[in-house]
């Protein structure tokens, strides 16, 4: 994977440098998603398709990322440690450059929400960008757990970005042997047994499990084409919920608007101001 810029406007898109030039393009959209099992994926109208994006897409999101372009040589991006942390690396080495255009935010403007059988998301009118997500497995080890983030007093790559994905040893074993998951291991997941966490270290996080979902979260909602001004919360959802989500968003005009003077809160000299905060894309 290689992370390029990429002119205002573009947005998040993907290139298979494996695949020829005219069916190669897959844009990062909540309007392409067409799988959300073990992760997100997009696929353009000639059927390529890109895998487990949601990682990626949080730490552009979490680094103010608005404009970049992703080379691919395969049809999923590098799972990593399971986290988005190596990819803030990477965006951080190569540096974020501001561009010549306001950055665009979208903003809830009503409560929207899907429901189904105990889980549910949200979406909240919001002056900035809010989250909560709550967990409840019947594991031991995980249990109930509850993240928080808020982007005024909070920090993506301090809070968030570390928590990695987990799963069940027994689910794992049960994938593999259909053929699924097969790189799965203890380098780019957190794996839960009966006795507690697999992983040498242990969690990087008391709650991490919930963080984790919380950064999915992050991820998922980044396909909207923009930063949301909203609260969010999820309980005992998924990928597949926030798609939906982000359907019913889009599917009723009266509950959202673009924002096109998105504003960001400086300190200077002990007092606090406020300046045009605009679009940036990887340098």
């Amino acid at each position: 994977m290689t992370l390029l810029p990429a002119d205002p406007g573009t947005g998040i898109v993907f290139h298979r440098c494996d695949l020829a030039s005219d069916v190669s393009i897959v844009e990062a959209r909540w309007n392409v998603v067409t799988g959300t099992m073990l992760g997100t994926t997009v696929t353009n109208e000639h059927g390529t398709s890109v895998a487990t994006i949601e990682h990626l897409m949080a730490a552009l999101s979490g680094c103010g990322v608005d404009n970049a372009i992703v080379e691919l040589d395969g049809g999923e991006v590098p799972i990593m440690d399971g986290s988005s942390a190596p990819f803030v690396f990477l965006i951080e080495c190569a540096g974020v450059v501001a561009q010549d255009v306001p950055r665009r935010a979208i903003r809830v403007l009503k409560p929207v929400t899907v429901e189904d059988a105990g889980r549910s998301v949200s979406l909240r009118p919001a002056e900035r960008f809010t989250l909560r997500f709550e967990i409840d497995f019947e594991s031991s080890v995980v249990a109930h757990q509850e993240c928080d983030f808020d982007t005024a007093t909070m920090n993506f790559k301090e809070d968030l970005c570390r928590a990695r994905t987990f799963g069940f040893l027994h689910e794992v074993s049960a994938l593999q042997a259909k053929g699924l998951g097969r790189g799965g291991s203890l380098e780019n997941a957190v794996i839960v047994d009966n006795d507690g966490v697999l992983n040498e270290g242990g969690l990087r996080f008391d709650d991490e499990f919930a963080r984790h979902k919380a950064l999915d979260a992050v991820g998922d909602l980044y396909l909207a084409g923009g930063p949301l001004l909203a609260r969010y919360e999820g309980i005992r959802a998924g990928h597949e919920m926030n798609n939906r989500l982000l359907q019913a968003l889009f599917a009723d005009e009266t509950a959202w608007e673009w924002c096109d003077d998105i504003q960001s809160e400086v300190v200077s000299n002990d007092k606090k101001l406020w300046e045009d905060q605009p679009a940036a894309a990887i340098a």
